[in-house]
């Protein structure tokens, strides 16, 4: 949108170029146009016979390299570059508007001190007047950081010219962020297969699990006479290959996690108890039993 606002308001002055034949009036086309609220882009009028022309006068020549700076340099070209155009209020405010796009590709070169510095600023007061102008104006999509000192610049309109020599970088630049996008896409896709790999596995142990279930139904189903022990025990031995495969390792006879517990094989102890002699009581029975030790019946212990 900003970009067809400013050849719309660049289309007046390159209708006036077809009159300027003069150097002095294409010149002041220069100036007019670069003065103006609404005009950024300036390839166009760059590119007429009428302003190349002034590459041959020597009064006015200076003219054409200001409307090449306008059109894709900043505001450090200008003033390394002597011999130049004063500039109008209006014309120093849109070149540092037009700068601040250049550079706004490299974050280190918008804080505070550094846009004080590339802009000839005379304070970070005026840092932060530029840059509400440019964000009202539409250029930029900007916000202060007056406490770090830093500008942050989300986007940029798409309101400077290419500088000659400039396509080949360009192309450079495009062909790396191409390359990173290629090789996260190829991360993402294996990354996906190794999800959708997983997920299968599970979905196949499910489906095993449940036909192993479905098949122990059935059985006893077509059996309702079988001891219920026997299905018990044939329901836990599922179970058990179901966790050792899931575990990955077999279990040894100890420690086999079975279910069922085989009770045939408890120990049993008896222990008869210790007779006493005919007329003794209970109360001398300590001193009976450690003076007739021999009349203590041995304990016997069944295995």
């Amino acid at each position: 949108m900003e970009q067809s606002k400013a050849l719309n308001a660049l289309e007046p002055f390159l209708t006036l170029t077809k009159s300027a034949t003069a150097p002095r009036a294409a010149a002041d086309l220069v100036a007019r146009a670069t003065s103006h609220p609404n005009t950024y882009v300036f390839a166009e009028l760059l590119h007429t016979p009428q302003i190349q022309a002034l590459s041959n006068s020597p009064e006015y020549g200076s003219y054409l390299n200001l409307l090449k700076i306008f059109s894709y340099g900043t505001y450090a070209d200008y003033t390394s570059i002597p011999n130049l155009p004063p500039l109008s209020d209006a014309q120093g405010l849109k070149l540092r508007q037009l700068s601040l796009l250049t550079l706004a590709k490299n974050p280190h070169n918008l804080s505070y001190a550094a846009l004080q510095k590339s802009l000839d600023l005379s304070d970070v007061r005026a840092v932060e007047d530029l840059v509400i102008s440019a964000t009202y104006a539409g250029l930029v999509d900007a916000q202060l950081d007056p406490r770090n000192g830093v500008v942050h610049i989300s986007s940029v309109a798409p309101l400077r010219d290419l500088a000659p020599g400039s396509v080949p970088s360009m192309l450079n630049t495009l062909r790396t962020w191409s390359g990173r996008c290629t090789t996260t896409l190829d991360d993402l896709e294996a990354q996906i297969a190794g999800i959708k790999a997983e997920a299968a596995r599970r979905h196949n142990e499910k489906k095993e699990w449940e036909e192993e279930q479905a098949r122990l139904r059935e059985a006893e189903e077509k059996n309702p006479s079988q001891n219920p022990h026997d299905f018990g025990h044939l329901q836990s031995n599922v179970l058990n290959r179901t966790l050792a495969r899931i575990q990955g390792q077999r279990f040894g006879k100890r420690g086999s996690g079975s279910l069922d517990a085989n009770t045939g094989d408890d120990e049993t102890m008896d222990i008869d108890e210790v007779e006493l002699d005919d007329g003794e009581g209970a109360g001398s029975s300590n001193s009976a039993s450690s003076s007739n030790p021999e009349k203590k019946r041995a304990s016997r212990r069944k295995l």
